[in-house]
């Protein structure tokens, strides 16, 4: 696995093992061509899904809840399909590439709806960032289904 593989799965908070695992795996990354495409999406998901989780607490903290309680749902929403997403993809023992195929669009459709909500609510800081989290791992999905082993 090359160095760009290693740092693509690097987390904000800290370094991921996940690279290293990757390499010691007996069969290796089976479910995508590109490692670091697979390593970008994992990471994503999780950031995104910590990110949305993060959000929702502090749209619960808004003087006015009740503007934010659709952009709440879908933050926890988002944050339980990036969550099971990020979990799918780093398991590369005999995958299904239908179910995998299933999961990666049910987090693009899950973080696109997420984003434009927040879009809706940049005003508030958080759900700028929350937006920028979700644009990320969709676009990191959208990738990742483009190289999954055929």
């Amino acid at each position: 696995m090359t160095n760009a593989a290693t740092t693509a799965g690097a987390g904000q908070a800290g370094q991921s093992h996940l690279p290293q695992l990757f390499e010691t795996h007996p069969r290796g990354v089976t479910l995508s061509r590109d490692a670091g495409a697979l390593l970008e999406a994992i990471g994503a998901a999780f950031d995104c899904a910590q990110t949305c989780t993060a959000c929702a607490d502090a749209c619960l903290a808004e003087p006015d809840v009740q503007a934010v309680v659709h952009c709440i749902r879908l933050n926890l929403d988002c944050a339980d399909v990036c969550t099971t997403t990020g979990r799918v993809l780093a398991r590369q023992t005999e995958p299904d590439l239908a179910v995998v195929r299933a999961q990666l669009q049910a987090c693009v459709v899950a973080c696109r709806a997420c984003g434009a909500e927040c879009r809706t609510h940049a005003h508030h800081q958080h759900c700028q960032v929350c937006a920028d989290a979700c644009r990320r791992c969709e676009q990191a999905c959208d990738r990742l289904a483009g190289a999954l082993a055929p």
